[in-house]
């Protein structure tokens, strides 16, 4: 076996395995294009467990096409909240409308047009084609890639040429029938037995043709990766006014884009008090004074690269503060509903406003 060859039989064992052991998901379910598109969205940087519960809401709520293109963007975004990366909701949306209004709502079937469509990637165009269309095309995630790294025992390279190199391959390997089903199986065998920590090679169907397995390199490649977590320290105010809460939208780009949240910012190391730190920002924030009132507790949330860790005051403000479409007096039921947060903001709504 030459370094980029397998044996043509590797395809017929992992679809054996799969055929047996593959999870019953919802959208395995079903071969509507749509529904497979929202499911590859939800599915990235995002675990199947998690998505499961989301996935049959979004379903429920916006089951065609249409009817997530006419949806306001604020109640799509709410639907999401909880699986972060809102840029994913964002560009469904976008493409939901084009695909409604330009092309009667079906989901385009070749290539060339679906990667024209806003969160459409290589992978996702992949996905979608060969799952819902039975467009024999190969694709690479993380699941993926690291199967083959141990396959074919690649321990190094930049990412781009590593995925070139298992693209290569997997042409040669790709069914011209159920190529969906190969793909779903690759990302099966990744996600259930090619794990990247404590790998189950002894219920790998393909075992015999891993380079690293034959090797015993299985637990060091691909090489892990150190993921430095920065930490931070914030101060949220709760600010009320009768049965209202005062809420901000999040600017339009970068972080947590157009979410909204409580009044308040990053502590910086040199400040050694919360409450001042939180007096600051919510005079540059609101342009007013305030009283920062009884600390009520802290919630901590991690996201991908930073951990935050929010310390949580009842404040009051001295004179008027302008509001208008990025501020607003909410009450509770009403951002239960309607007003999309980030999750640490949701966590502080469940806990210090009930």
């Amino acid at each position: 076996m030459s370094n980029n060859t397998i044996p043509s039989n590797f395809s017929s064992r992992l679809l054996s395995w799969y055929w047996k052991v593959a999870r019953d998901l919802p959208w395995r379910r079903t071969r509507d294009p749509y529904a497979i598109w929202v499911s590859e969205i939800m599915l990235q940087q995002t675990t199947v467990k998690a998505v499961i519960p989301y996935f049959e809401r979004w379903m429920a709520k916006f089951p065609t096409v249409h009817r997530l293109a006419k949806a306001r963007e604020e109640d799509v975004l709410k639907s999401w909240q909880g699986l972060g990366y809102y840029a994913r909701a964002r560009n469904l949306h976008a493409a939901a409308r084009i695909v409604s209004r330009d092309m009667k709502g079906e989901v385009p079937q070749t290539p060339e047009v679906l990667r024209t469509l806003p969160g459409f990637g290589p992978y996702t165009v992949a996905a979608v084609l060969s799952i819902a269309y039975g467009v024999p095309l190969p694709l690479v995630d993380a699941n993926v890639r690291r199967v083959f790294q141990r396959i074919l025992l690649i321990r190094a390279g930049g990412m781009g040429r590593i995925d070139a190199r298992i693209r290569d391959v997997l042409l040669a390997l790709l069914p011209r029938k159920k190529p969906g089903d190969f793909n779903q199986a690759l990302m099966e065998l990744g996600a259930l037995v090619c794990r990247s920590q404590e790998p189950v090679c002894n219920l790998c169907p393909v075992r015999s043709f891993c380079r690293a397995y034959e090797k015993g390199l299985q637990e060091v490649v691909p090489t892990p990766k150190v993921l430095k977590v920065e930490r931070v320290r914030a101060a949220v105010a709760i600010i009320k006014k009768g049965p209202l809460v005062l809420v901000q939208r999040r600017p339009e780009k970068g972080l947590l884009a157009g979410l909204w949240e409580f009044p308040g910012g990053k502590i910086d190391p040199s400040d050694r008090d919360p409450r001042e730190a939180l007096e600051r920002e919510l005079f540059e924030e609101l342009g007013c004074r305030s009283r920062i009132g009884r600390h009520l507790g802290a919630v901590e949330h991690s996201y991908t690269r930073f951990r935050v860790h929010m310390d949580v005051f009842e404040a009051s403000l001295v004179g008027d503060v302008a509001v208008g479409a990025g501020r607003s007096w909410v009450s509770r039921e009403a951002l239960l509903k309607k007003y999309a947060m980030p999750s640490g903001s949701a966590r502080i709504l469940e806990r210090f406003l009930f």
